[in-house]
């Protein structure tokens, strides 16, 4: 029995694991800007000099275009997370739910990469978005949880 359990959940970190490295290998994050190697090194006096502040603001430029690009990728990121767990849910709850084993691992990989998705859509930056990806990840536990643990009690009652 114990072996079955381990057994799913390895299963279900495989797949969440696949699709974050999946989406990683096609989708990738942006760069973060260099810091300017001649800023590394302070002067006794900490001033800086005209060239200095020029590549320290390049850089202060290039970090917040950075920031923005890396929101708008997490929010891309998030979506394509939760149809991914969308799609495994539903494999796993039609297909697959003849093969109890291995359909719980998936399922369980499912909601461990509808977790990613939300913790994705946290780091944008918009509210609205974030609120989105909750209630989608709110959706996702609802139906889940009838689907899986409700209806099979109300169908074998009606035999």
């Amino acid at each position: 029995m114990a072996i079955k359990l381990f057994y799913t959940i390895f299963l279900a970190l495989l797949i969440a694991l696949f699709v974050g490295f999946g989406i990683d290998t096609f989708y990738s994050s942006p760069e973060p800007p260099e810091y300017p190697s001649r800023l590394e090194v302070l002067k006794p006096d900490n001033t800086m000099s005209d060239e200095d502040r020029t590549a320290f603001e390049e850089y202060d430029q290039a970090q917040k275009q950075y920031q923005e690009k890396s929101k708008i990728y997490n929010r891309n990121v998030s979506i394509i997370a939760l149809v991914a767990a969308i799609i495994i849910l539903i494999l796993s709850l039609t297909f697959l739910s003849k093969i109890k084993m291995i359909a719980d691992g998936i399922l369980l990989g499912g909601i461990l990469t509808t977790a990613y998705g939300i913790i994705r859509g946290l780091m944008s930056d918009s509210s609205r978005f974030r609120f989105f990806v909750i209630a989608i990840g709110l959706l996702i536990a609802v139906v889940l949880g009838y689907i899986k643990f409700i209806r099979p009690k109300e169908n074998s009652g009606k035999k």
